[in-house]
């Protein structure tokens, strides 16, 4: 049994690089051979349907018709082979085929698969096949692609000289710059072998080279991702952790009253409506949650598209929607031209919940006032004359999950919405500052700040 040999890193990663731009040259250059044939039988298709375009608006019986349109005509019909089918009752004749074409039409012609309207006709070459009616009579166009193959040809002529010398040159270049590597490599993986060992528990760091610079901002990089993803798996554990607690105890709730109804409905129905009701509640509010879990999940993966959006209109939107849930009245005061460019869904959203938040810490016969100041970074403030935010819950109210124990158990939420509200004020370039409404309640201001220009 042949002993298998062991190759170095050098050799490793030379055989590699040469098979991953082998792929990568075969494949550009078979993206560029179909590009260009692509590009070359439109060209054809719209040729063609310029000819049969001119053909319907003339009448063609015999040659001197034919030759008249050809004079006539600035399309190029070199290589067009044309069968005119008049229908008509004052037709000379029935069938006319311009120059070549009734010997084309004898020879034996092959459908090309996944390529519309195109045939191969034997010892003839390659035909686009396009056809068109008017007047009552038909139109069948056959047109030559010998230049077209021929220029393909001299593509994938080009595409292949370019693959041989890629081919040649690569293993030379990629051998230097793989034994330069080799050392430093070699340390930065004995390196990770230690980081493999130690505890998951512990935010592992990777011995950094001193060169060459390559590997040791490579080095410098893998340190830093695994400080974040040490950070996002602890981000991660907690956030899950605290998602199964808030849907626990609905869970635990909607069970008891279902096992409520089970042993007790049929001897006492009356626990049926009240415990139907809880279930109903509990679902809700579950609901709730899972939505702006998956909202959450989605704000920090989506592009928003953001365009013109005028401040006045769209609160004046969002005041209407939330009438029917909101109990206190809503003062509205704004500019008719403050504009900014945003994501009006998200904006939507971000007003969404802060005006709820405001009308469930707000007393029920209370104002909520919303003032729109327009300039060079307009603002939106929402004042309300709620019980406020302390010091202390300000420094947490982006958490996920974070509820002041004052209100925890008193006032439904899941304390997901101002960490919704955080994302998507991110994305719109969107800053937001709290403050205290003297004598009572909070003032919140969204801050609109110019995004870069070139984004």
């Amino acid at each position: 049994m042949k002993k298998k040999r062991k190759q170095n890193s050098s050799s490793i990663m030379l055989r590699s690089f040469i098979w991953v731009i082998t792929l990568i040259m075969l494949i550009s250059s078979l993206a560029m051979v179909v590009s260009i044939g692509n590009q070359l039988l439109e060209m054809t298709r719209e040729n063609s349907d310029g000819v049969i375009d001119s053909l319907e608006e003339t009448i063609i019986d015999d040659d001197g018709d034919w030759n008249k349109w050809v004079l006539n005509n600035t399309l190029d019909t070199s290589t067009s082979y044309v069968h005119v089918v008049n229908q008509r009752g004052d037709a000379k004749r029935e069938n006319y085929y311009s120059p070549g074409t009734k010997k084309l039409l004898s020879t034996q012609k092959t459908k090309v698969p996944l390529i519309k309207n195109l045939y191969y006709r034997q010892g003839r070459g390659f035909y686009y096949y396009s056809e068109g009616r008017a007047k009552g009579i038909d139109y069948k166009l056959w047109v030559n692609l010998d230049e077209q193959i021929e220029i393909l040809e001299r593509a994938v002529a080009v595409t292949l000289v370019i693959l041989l010398l890629t081919l040649i040159i690569s293993p030379l270049y990629i051998n230097v710059i793989a034994e330069r590597l080799t050392n430093s490599l070699k340390k930065l993986t004995n390196s990770a072998e230690k980081a493999t060992t130690t505890s998951t528990e512990q935010n592992a760091t990777l011995l950094v080279p001193d060169s060459p610079t390559e590997v040791t901002n490579l080095a410098n990089s893998f340190n830093r991702l695994l400080a974040q993803v040490y950070k996002q798996n602890e981000k991660d554990k907690l956030f899950v952790s605290n998602a199964a607690h808030e849907l626990r105890t609905p869970i635990a709730a909607i069970r008891s009253h279902a096992q409520l109804i089970q042993r007790r409905g049929h001897e006492h129905p009356e626990v049926i409506d009240k415990s139907i009701q809880y279930i109903n509640d509990e679902s809700y509010q579950m609901q709730a949650l899972v939505d702006e879990l998956l909202t959450l999940s989605r704000a920090g993966r989506v592009e928003l598209e953001m365009m013109p959006v005028n401040l006045a209109k769209l609160v004046q939107t969002v005041v209407t929607k939330l009438d029917s849930v909101t109990t206190q009245s809503i003062d509205i005061q704004a500019s008719a031209g403050a504009s900014v460019v945003a994501n009006a869904e998200s904006l939507q959203q971000i007003l969404t919940n802060i005006i709820t938040n405001a009308s469930k810490y707000s007393p029920s016969d209370s104002q909520i006032k919303i003032k729109i100041v327009d300039g060079n970074q307009p603002v939106i403030s929402i004042y309300d004359t709620g019980s406020g935010i302390s010091q202390e819950d300000k420094e947490h109210i982006f958490e996920q999950f974070y509820r002041s124990p004052e209100v925890r158990g008193t006032i439904q939420g899941t304390g997901l919405g101002l960490s919704i509200v955080k994302q998507l004020a991110e994305l719109n370039h969107i800053t937001i500052e709290f403050a205290d409404n003297v004598p009572r309640g909070t003032i919140v201001k969204l801050i609109f700040n110019q995004a870069p220009e070139n984004n």
